[in-house]
């Protein structure tokens, strides 16, 4: 059965143009229109009753749920806004950006409003209480993360427990024998937030594969804090030779401590990061790194939604792999 989609791709447009120029809804020009409408002749499209009434009943906008939680690092978090309010664009929706934590019950208030489409849900939890909700909406979702149990939903993310595991494997293909990873704050860990949870498993199993001596710690990211932890760290493991940080806010304190004991990145020691290449390259040393695809992830989670919001089949799970950049701060 030919589909929205089907006419947009041949038509060269997106899903919601196929829709105002079958519907009226919005104006469009007329060359769009002429092409939409002949790409529908040529695939025999014929929408029917029902779905000419879903595509002209929507409102074009996406939630985009994003609870403000101790813990989260906002340059980052807005790379991933920016990202989905642009590529929603794109669609010719907009986004209405949701940033109370109200969890399952102001879940289903964005979800009840006929001003939305659809939600994309960040911040996931490994036991997150929006999940059930999520399974039950007649609004379709998509999860940027992914919980312990992802039945009958669409998630897409970074590998982070891959993620986690590249780090060591460089660390350790460089020689390196003893290891540890500088993590996210403490709140981070205690919500059984997805992304953390899995990067420490990940770290940790590949050292065991590897036969690296690790281990893991959280660090707040005021100064005071991470000299507390890296000092710590050094003092108890005075063998440790790599450290891997996946805590964006709390990288630039993490090296100047280094540096104000004394320890020589890299010739003392190796630094391998978890952030965004801007970020990575930014500081210095600059810095190896993996890659945390902000706008990649961003976009692919509109698209799926896009696709689930015109009826069409989507993966359950999407998993980027990551990308390990070697920079200024590793050697052997």
């Amino acid at each position: 059965m030919v589909t929205i989609a089907d006419v947009a791709r041949h038509a060269g447009v997106a899903p919601s143009t196929v829709s105002y120029a079958l519907t009226g809804r919005r104006s469009i020009s007329q060359a769009t229109k002429a092409r939409v409408e002949a790409s529908v002749r040529a695939l025999g499209y014929h929408p029917h009753a029902g779905a000419r009434s879903l595509a002209s009943s929507r409102a074009n906008v996406l939630a985009l749920v994003v609870p403000m939680r101790e813990g989260m690092h906002m340059p980052v978090m807005m790379q991933f806004v920016v990202a989905v309010a642009g590529a929603a664009r794109r669609h010719e929706h907009d986004v209405l950006l949701v940033t109370a934590d109200q969890g399952a019950a102001g879940l289903r208030r964005v979800a009840g409003s006929a001003q939305v489409d659809g939600l994309l849900v960040m911040d996931v939890e490994m036991h997150d209480e929006r999940v059930p909700v999520l399974r039950e909406l007649d609004r379709p979702s998509v999860l940027i993360g992914f919980p312990a149990d992802a039945a009958r939903l669409t998630c897409v993310d970074l590998d982070f427990a891959e993620a986690g595991a590249r780090c060591v494997d460089h660390l350790a293909d460089l020689g390196h024998t003893s290891v540890a990873l500088i993590g996210a704050p403490r709140a981070v860990y205690q919500r059984d937030t997805g992304y953390a949870h899995r990067t420490m498993a990940g770290f940790s199993a590949a050292a065991m594969r590897r036969g690296v001596s690790s281990t893991t710690v959280p660090t707040e990211t005021d100064h005071e804090s991470v000299h507390r932890t890296v000092t710590s760290l050094l003092e108890r493991h005075p063998q440790l030779t790599g450290l891997v940080v996946h805590n964006e806010a709390a990288l630039q304190s993490v090296l100047d401590v280094l540096r104000s004991l004394g320890r020589r990145i890299p010739d003392d020691i190796a630094v391998v990061a978890i952030c965004p290449d801007d970020q990575a390259e930014r500081l210095r040393p600059a810095l190896t790194s993996v890659h945390v695809p902000a706008e990649q992830l961003g976009h692919h989670a509109v698209a799926l939604l896009m696709a689930k919001l015109n009826r069409a089949p989507t993966p359950a799970l999407t998993l980027l792999p990551p990308r390990l950049t070697e920079r200024a701060s590793t050697t052997r």
